[in-house]
């Protein structure tokens, strides 16, 4: 079969990543997560305190950024920061970080040149708009604000981190609209992305119904 690539858009904690995985192992593709490497950068200007508004100081930052991924570990220049972009500071960090100009010249850069040869699941927030608009898979997952707020609980607590609730709610619902009201880039759903809808999905009806996606595109 043709090497192809599959791009999947959708707000934050609508669960892009885990099904991506699934669908990298199931098609024997690779996936490339795009959230990891802008909160790759949130983490490291967040760390530097960069003063992010001061152009010249971010383009000398974002020079010394290299990211790279091992299996289901994430390098930020050698160091395993896995774990560390993960938090909550993070996430809110990155949504505001990934809307500069500087930032997502960077990646979305990287992220072409990664993906040109195909055989990748791209996921992220403009993947079937502005990074792999000719993917020949697109697709959209979506879910309401509660349901990716009771998921996004429910990891954290398994995880022994303690976290209010109505944060991790409202923490969603604001970078939903920062992402979808930024001037470059904003999310958005591709008018030829089929849509998934996963507030009452569980994972496997996730994964079978984004198979049946790709057979019917492919």
């Amino acid at each position: 079969m043709k090497k192809f690539n599959i791009a999947i858009d959708g707000p934050s904690g609508v669960g892009k990543s885990t099904i991506s995985d699934h669908l990298a192992q199931t098609l024997n593709m690779r996936h490339l997560d795009t959230g990891a490497m802008y909160r790759c950068v949130a983490y490291y200007l967040k760390q530097e305190n960069t003063d992010i508004k001061n152009e010249v100081e971010l383009e000398k930052a974002l020079n010394q950024i290299h990211i790279r991924f091992d299996e289901d570990k994430v390098y930020l220049n050698d160091q395993d920061v896995s774990n560390e972009i993960r938090t909550n500071d993070i996430s809110m960090y990155a949504s505001k970080t990934s809307a500069l100009p500087a930032v997502r010249k960077k990646l979305v850069d990287l992220q072409q040149e990664i993906a040109k040869d195909k055989g990748f699941i791209v996921d992220g927030r403009d993947i079937c708009t502005v990074v792999l608009p000719d993917a020949e898979v697109k697709i959209y997952l979506d879910a309401s604000a509660k349901a990716r707020a009771d998921r996004r609980y429910k990891e954290y607590t398994s995880k022994g981190i303690e976290m209010d609730y109505q944060k991790v709610y409202d923490d969603i619902v604001q970078r939903d609209y920062q992402d979808s009201h930024r001037e470059i880039s904003p999310l958005k759903k591709a008018k030829d992305a089929v849509v998934i809808d996963t507030s009452d999905l569980d994972i496997d009806q996730v994964l079978q119904r984004a198979l049946e996606i790709v057979k019917e595109n492919i």
